[in-house]
């Protein structure tokens, strides 16, 4: 007995989360994460024009020697 009160708090709860239009308050959650904010690329951290090639690029010269090196045992 009892449950359907509770019940039909949980689902009111529920609904609230569901149609919510979010409000989510991005500053706070971006200092919980410990996110430091870039005031000058609107489009991310590496800027509009350096996207992720910039990191591949890395990852190739990290990993090249390792590549001539397994590619010349398979032969």
């Amino acid at each position: 007995m009892g449950r359907g009160r509770a019940k039909a708090k949980q689902q009111k709860v529920a609904r609230k989360l569901k149609y919510s239009s979010g409000g989510t308050d991005l500053d706070r959650l971006r200092s919980e994460l410990g996110v430091a904010e870039d005031e000058g690329s609107p489009s991310g951290p590496l800027g509009p024009d350096e996207s992720h090639t910039d990191s591949q690029d890395d990852l190739v010269d990290r990993y090249a020697d390792l590549a001539d090196k397994y590619s010349d045992s398979d032969k």
